[in-house]
């Protein structure tokens, strides 16, 4: 009955990475083992497409599942492994490094339960941060780039069209790996860039109904709790929204019976 409530709120604990030198982006694994735990059951098979700094992989073992993550960049894969040197294991957690495209020469078909992820927000840490509360607290992040990466693959360095043709193309080879109404839940946000609203939400929903999903729920990932200050934006000329108190979790289902399919 709660998790009918379309708000989620979160709170990071010990075990988070919140080190934006480790990792620029990460989600609360609290937010990982609700969803993992309302979609699944003990015993089966998660997928984290952009597995980054582990959290999937963490909510995965916490809650006996099995779980396969996949990242780019050869840091992330060993920061999951030390991440899981600690695991007391009843089932088992791997993180590969590789191309999110090339997921399906890894699973065999009709074995995801479920996927959940987050990928990177298209291009919005490809350049360097001048927000205002960095400026104020005169930190390290001032000024850099904390993009994950510079590989042409990353979708990290993606314009929003660029970035939902890959949402696309990724989900759309990886859409045979998953059962019949395996859930796959898309951690995403909107972003501001040169003054205008990117809506990514719209550019997923778009690419994962083009490569066979059907949308079931939006959920709001209410941040406000986690937010350092809030400011004025676009007083007094404009009404903006605080994008950084909100994200979405944009939930989907496979409606194919890969069973009935063959038939």
């Amino acid at each position: 009955m709660q998790s009918q409530i379309g708000v989620w709120n979160f709170k990071y604990e010990e075990r988070d990475v919140r080190k934006k030198s480790i990792h620029p982006s990460t989600f609360p694994i609290s937010m990982a083992k609700k969803t993992i735990e309302l979609f699944s059951h003990k015993g089966e098979l998660i997928l984290d497409p952009f597995v980054g700094s582990g959290t999937t992989l963490v909510a995965a073992n916490d809650l006996e599942r099995n779980a396969i993550g996949f990242d780019l960049k050869p840091e992330y894969i060993t920061l999951c492994n030390s991440r899981m040197a600690s695991f007391d294991r009843s089932t088992q957690q791997i993180a590969i490094r590789e191309d999110a495209r090339n997921i399906a020469g890894y699973i065999a078909p009709n074995s995801v339960k479920m996927v959940f992820t987050s990928p990177p927000y298209a291009n919005l840490l490809n350049r360097p941060r001048l927000n205002k509360s960095r400026r104020d607290r005169n930190n390290e992040q001032f000024g850099k780039v904390e993009q994950y990466s510079q590989d042409t693959r990353d979708l990290g360095i993606l314009e929003c069209g660029a970035f939902e043709k890959a949402i696309f193309e990724i989900f759309h080879n990886i859409r045979p790996l998953i059962k019949y109404k395996g859930h796959c839940v898309i951690n995403i946000s909107d972003i501001w860039m040169e003054n205008k609203r990117v809506p990514l939400h719209i550019n997923i929903v778009r690419a994962m109904e083009k490569a066979g999903y059907e949308l079931r729920n939006t959920i709001i990932w209410d941040r406000r709790n986690i937010v350092n200050g809030i400011g004025i934006f676009g007083y007094p000329s404009n009404y903006i929204t605080m994008g950084t108190t909100f994200e979405y979790l944009l939930d989907f289902w496979n409606p194919t019976n890969w069973g009935r399919a063959a038939l």
